[in-house]
Parts: C-alpha cells; structure tokens; sequence
C-alpha cells in the first residue's frame, strides 16, 4: 500500500516522503497513529504542493542569504576600546562588540555568527568572519582603536 508520511519513521523515511508499505504495518501503524496518509490523488497533490512550497521559500532564504552577504563583503567597522596608560586593553574586543556595531550600521547579525580568530587584545585592523548560513560567509575588517 502506498502511503505519504506525515511525520518522520524511524527505518521508514521522512516527512512528504511516499513509501511503499505493507497493507497491516500501514493501516494498522502508520494510519492509525496519524504518523501517514493513504497516497490517493488528494494526499500526492498536497504534498507536492508542500514541496513546491517548502522548495520556494528555500530558494528566497538562499537569495536573501546572498544579499546579506553580498552587504557585508569588505565593509570596515571600527571599534572603540579603553586602553591603560601602555596601550593594553582592559578585556578584548569580542563578537558582541562587532555585533553591535554591525547593528548601528543596520545589520542584525547575531553574535554566535561572528567568527574571531582569537581574541582582539591589541588596536590594529582584524579579518573577521561572518557565517550567515552553512552556504553563505561574509568576510569584513574590524578597526580596533583606543
């Protein structure tokens, strides 16, 4: 019996998926405890519009994804920093630093994003890194002065 899983099985396959299973592990399992749907035209239209769907709005994050990069690529922001009397930094500069600045100038970036080489404890300029998604990392300059 054909069938369209609802919900991910564990050995059978995952959401939107359309399996062929056997008639009493179906009706009596998979129907039963609403984990999938008999595979008639109905259920194979929906679920390929969910696919449709879920495909679209995919694509959109990825576009959108890209602008941000596209943005962010070789921008300098400049962070200002307390430093003693010899020029050393009381802490160092961290991602949620960088963050806020990326949001003055209108990014909202989160801080878990921002990649550090190591931590800033000098001024001087620093290659930064921001991971927007698994597909997209945007690369900028951050000024350090005191």
């Amino acid at each position: 019996m054909k069938v369209v899983l609802i919900k991910d099985v564990k050995g059978s396959g995952k959401a939107g998926d359309i399996i062929e299973a056997k008639d009493g592990y179906a009706k009596n399992f998979l129907i039963k405890n609403g984990l999938a749907k008999v595979a008639d035209t109905q259920a194979l239209a929906e679920n390929k519009a969910q696919k449709d769907a879920k495909n679209f709005h995919r694509q959109e994050e990825l576009k959108k994804n890209k602008e941000l990069r596209e943005k962010l690529d070789g921008i300098k922001v400049t962070v200002s920093v307390k430093a003693g009397e010899s020029g050393k930094f009381f802490g160092s500069v961290t991602n949620k630093e960088i963050a806020e600045k990326l949001y003055e100038l209108g990014f909202d970036i989160d801080k878990k994003k921002i990649i550090l080489q190591a931590g800033i404890k000098t001024a001087g300029t620093y290659p930064v890194t921001v991971k927007i998604s698994p597909e997209e990392t945007a690369k900028l300059t951050v000024d350090i002065i005191n």
